[in-house]
């Protein structure tokens, strides 16, 4: 077919992009030739609206062993001779589509990326968005998503150990599916995603390939509409037991000593793959299209080279040790089959049998070569200031304090997942020691060591939409926070960064001050940034009225707990224990789940934060955990002080009496979400130990009251029994998902 730039257009290029090809090219492309480009030069592959920006985050630490972009994922030296890889991606795009299936992939293509790496994935996170829970579709959504997720995970037998569920009515059409996977290996045995050395043999391993995925990328960088429906082609299908034999291959693989490179097949397929793993080894490919294996007729060499098939991987292997990689993938029953070989020039030559369907420079694709590079303009929106002119006292304190802690205890935000976590499998490979021990972050065993990795998943949309620049700093603080009332230390993130249309100069800007305050925060938690994922064009098109999701940068966050015994969960253990509070109790409930739900406003900015302060609290919650003087700590965030010692009592089902200050309004002080704020307990004979060691950290900090029996009361006031509260916390959300209501299917 003639190519033109109407057809340029059609598959997601601009005209400029169209005269950039011909001129890389020297010539006008073919179909082919402008689908792989469409791809490749996809937002979602090539980041070309966002890698300025991405450029200034801070890449290097002491720790790391792999910076970003140097690998499928980072990987950070964890001690003991072993490495961690870990990252985390979006499959937003394809979940509101078909939930179910873009669920289960997305866990797949996350783990995929960990393992071809040579690293076996130990522990997953997610982070879910969904819009309102009175909606039959958002039911529709949720219940996929989280089906989708635990049937592939159980299967694949990696354990869920964290994550986190946020419902706004701004993710109605357009959810975000955030999935994050970690695993470990001897440092020194990582596989490189490169292919090199002229005439060795270039393998497709795994699962054959089809017609589902096609210009999934593609699909992934534009806006969600009313006629998304129809592209259920560029869905991906997984298969989490195949899934699990590539696992296995690949790992024995990478001991065989026959291995050059490898890389999954995930975004834009085999083009992908052959491209990247290309311009790493600065050279090419000969690849035979006809030679790959099929599971449908009649497909295209443009579709073979764009399909997102999943469980595949690319695999360049020394020549002359083709029967060993055989041997070990006729072992696990999967296909490999060689479809081509190294050359030695900056050239990608797909044929068809004898037929050349495509020829292009692998360089002139990918990012940092010739994907284009664009610097967006963008400006500070309306809202922004008018947030800033909410004042406390236009808010009327509540007439019933004991409804208002009632009315946030039962809110999808605040109360228990629980009906989630239950359908994933948080025990196999009994590595998950947080199953009976709470804690504000996953903690995950290291076998045979005395350390274990501690995980956590954080962002607060609400934050970041109010004030993008302190949003994204207080994401990465509250992640290190978690961490750190573990027992742990920071030591990386990765990150998915979710927005709307970046070519919306108030989206952009939000996307700038965003990025802006993670490098600030990174920078004062020693916290590089490993690599994560972009996620633009995540919003609706409804009746003419284009509505962006709030900015939602998700921080993905690796810690260390160097000695296990250093552990701290977060639930009370003992009545008369004192509660104390870490940091400074202020005047502020901006951004609150109390101010949206109670007083139904939503335009405020962030709450109250200073990131020196904050770090300054957080070394000082290590340093009473290490001198193993506090029995349980928590840090005040979402629902504020009030949630945060509901939580803390229900697992041994305790109460509290506490006092509130007279200088700060009840309301604030209770439900206010102010940040740097830690509850823990003391035991009575470590007291003074505890308000000695505090003294000398000069930091704000109170005792708030006493661990109780069961009932929980307010400056003796009481505000209910913890048997009763904690019944309505864990039923909430699986009452209203399994409300019998007719459930949306299309």
């Amino acid at each position: 077919m003639d190519v033109t730039v109407q057809t340029a257009k059609d598959l997601g290029l601009t005209p400029e992009e169209f005269d950039m090809i011909k001129e890389i090219l020297g010539r006008t492309p073919n179909f082919t030739e402008l689908s792989i480009y469409s791809v490749m030069w996809s937002e979602h592959a090539s980041y070309k609206n966002s890698i300025k920006w991405l450029k200034t985050l801070p890449r290097d630490g002491k720790n790391l062993l792999v910076g970003a972009g140097d690998e499928n994922a980072g990987l950070v030296d964890v001690g003991n001779g072993l490495g961690c890889a870990f990252k985390i991606e979006s499959h937003n795009h394809p979940c509101a589509i078909e939930p179910y299936q873009g669920a289960a992939t997305g866990v797949g293509g996350i783990n995929r990326d960990i393992f071809t790496m040579g690293a076996r994935p130990i522990a997953q996170l997610n982070s879910l968005r969904f819009g309102d829970l009175k909606l039959d579709r958002t039911k529709w959504l949720i219940k996929g998503v989280v089906k989708g997720i635990g049937d592939y995970g159980n299967s694949f037998g990696v354990p869920v150990v964290g994550g986190e569920v946020f419902f706004d009515d701004c993710y109605n059409t357009n959810p975000l599916v955030n999935a994050m996977s970690v695993g470990i290996m001897e440092q020194g045995e990582m596989i490189s995603a490169v292919a090199k050395g002229t005439g060795n043999p270039i393998y497709i391993v795994g699962s054959s390939t089809g017609k589902d995925g096609i210009h999934g990328a593609t699909f992934a960088s534009a806006d969600i509409t009313e006629d998304s429906a129809n592209d259920i082609p560029s869905i991906q299908v997984g298969d989490p037991f195949m899934e699990k034999l590539l696992l296995e291959a690949s790992l024995e693989l990478n001991q065989s000593g026959a291995i050059v490179g490898m890389q999954d097949m995930g975004a834009a397929g085999i083009i992908c793959s052959t491209s990247e793993m290309s311009a790493k080894g600065e050279n090419g490919m000969r690849i035979d299209l006809q030679k790959v294996p099929f599971r449908q007729q009649n497909i295209e060499a443009w579709e073979i080279l764009l399909s997102e098939s999943q469980e595949r991987m690319l695999v360049c292997v020394e020549k002359g040790k083709e029967s060993v990689v055989e041997a070990i993938f006729d072992k696990w029953d999967l296909n490999c089959k060689i479809i081509g070989e190294v050359i030695p020039e900056d050239k990608l030559e797909f044929y068809m049998g004898d037929e050349l369907v495509a020829e292009v420079p692998a360089n002139s694709l990918v990012l940092g070569g010739g994907a284009p590079v664009y610097d967006r303009e963008y400006s500070e929106p309306a809202y922004y200031k008018e947030y800033k002119k909410f004042r406390l006292e236009d808010v009327p304190e509540p007439e019933d304090y004991k409804e208002v802690s009632c009315q946030l205890v039962r809110h999808p935000n605040i109360a228990s997942r629980r009906w989630v976590a239950e359908q994933y499998d948080t025990m196999v490979r009994t590595n998950n020691m947080t199953t009976n021990f709470p804690a504000d972050a996953g903690l995950v065993n290291i076998k045979g060591t005395r350390t274990a990795l501690a995980l956590t998943t954080d962002c607060n949309a609400r934050y970041v939409h109010a004030d993008p620049k302190k949003g994204a700093m207080i994401a990465v603080s509250e992640a290190a926070r978690n961490i750190v009332c573990s027992g742990g230390e920071p030591l990386a993130i990765t990150n998915c960064l979710n927005f709307g249309n970046p070519y919306n100069p108030e989206v952009y800007w939000q996307f700038v001050q965003a990025v802006t305050g993670m490098g600030e925060a990174c920078r004062k938690f020693d916290t590089p940034v490993t690599g994560g994922n972009v996620s633009f064009y995540n919003q609706a098109s409804l009746e003419g009225k284009t509505v962006p999701v709030f900015p939602t940068p998700v921080i993905g966050m690796l810690g260390i707990v160097r000695e296990k015994e250093h552990a701290m969960s977060l639930d009370f253990k003992e009545k008369g224990d004192v509660i104390f509070l870490i940091g400074k109790s202020v005047n502020d409930m901006a951004g609150s789940q109390y101010l949206h739900t109670v007083h139904g406003i939503s335009e405020s900015p962030a709450p109250h934060f200073d990131l020196d302060y904050e770090y300054r609290i957080q070394e000082a919650v290590k340093g009473i955990i290490r001198g193993r003087m506090i029995r349980s700590a928590h840090d005040v965030s979402d629902g504020g002080l009030y949630i945060t010692l509901v939580e803390s009592a229900m697992p041994r089902e305790f109460g509290f009496d506490i006092t509130s200050p007279a200088e700060i309004r009840k309301d604030a002080f209770l439900f206010g979400e102010a940040q740097s704020r830690v509850v823990v307990t003391v035991n009575q004979a470590m007291e003074t130990d505890f308000i000695d060691y505090m003294m000398d950290q000069d930091l704000h900090f109170s005792a708030l009251g006493h661990v109780t029996k069961g009932e929980l009361r307010v400056d003796d006031v009481s505000f209910g029994f913890i048997n009763d509260v904690k019944k309505v916390y864990l039923t909430t959300l699986e009452k209203i998902l399994d409300d019998q209501g007719e459930e949306q299917t299309d």
